[in-house]
């Protein structure tokens, strides 16, 4: 049988804030059994545009995505966000204007996964050897959570890590405040998100906060660095992945 061909949708904020999770994703890809390419041409999966009502916009960057992801038996991106927003929102942009276009979204949306949720429910990894020391808790991103249903697998997949244990937030399915441009647009109220958010981090006692999406990530650890924790950011595949020997996201140095 023939190695699952995968193209890995890198996202934005991995390949500008964070390459090590994209090399994390690319290594458990592989060690999985998969064939794993990065298409050079690859850009913003149009999210922000989406969001902000740039329909145009939106559309444009969705059909170079349709472009340069053919061919691959699946897209996989360590993200939920980016892989919900190609999963719902394309053939949406496409459905009352180009039905040559909307077929080749539902396509496309057909064979992209997030990364935990391919390697647990597609290819059925139920164990990754590894170790890390510590206690981590989990966050669950609005995106992976809702739009496509990650839960279970991000967290079956850290229980074989050795040394690790998980304990959960008291809330691990709210919102941490981010919400792409609601940040931008609420400030205000994305602050009093993340402030309750790290309150309930720090009340875990965890050493370690774990999530699959950059953005929130990013969000959380600039919030728990302002507030001078100690608590260690990290994605979820660079402690599945073993790639845990970086600064922890929002350090400095």
């Amino acid at each position: 049988m023939s190695k699952p061909r995968i193209a890995l949708f890198v996202t934005c904020l991995v390949d500008s804030w964070r390459p090590s999770v994209g090399f994390a994703a690319i290594k458990l890809l592989e060690d999985a059994g998969c064939t794993v390419e990065v298409p050079m041409a690859q850009t913003c999966c149009g999210q922000p545009a989406y969001n902000s009502g740039d329909r145009a916009s939106a559309q444009a960057i969705a059909r170079q995505v349709i472009r340069n992801f053919r061919g691959f038996d699946h897209v996989v991106a360590p993200s939920g966000s980016c892989a919900a927003m190609i999963h719902h929102h394309y053939p949406a942009l496409f459905e009352e204007t180009d039905p040559t276009a909307l077929g080749e979204a539902r396509e496309l949306a057909a064979r992209t996964h997030e990364l935990t949720a391919f390697l647990h429910d597609v290819l059925g990894v139920r164990r990754i050897q590894g170790r890390y020391e510590g206690v981590a808790t989990y966050h669950d991103s609005c995106s992976g959570l809702r739009e496509l249903g990650v839960r279970d697998q991000p967290r079956a997949l850290l229980s074989g890590i050795a040394g690790l244990s998980v304990t959960e937030l008291s809330e691990p399915d709210v919102c941490c405040g981010f919400g792409g441009t609601f940040c931008v647009k609420y400030p205000e109220i994305s602050t009093r998100m993340v402030s309750d958010k790290v309150a309930d981090i720090t009340a875990t006692g965890a050493t370690t906060l774990l999530a699959g999406d950059m953005g929130c990530l990013l969000n959380m650890a600039g919030r728990l660095s302002r507030e001078g924790s100690a608590v260690q950011v990290r994605h979820v595949a660079e402690v599945l992945a073993g790639m845990t020997d970086t600064t922890p996201i929002g350090s400095a140095g």
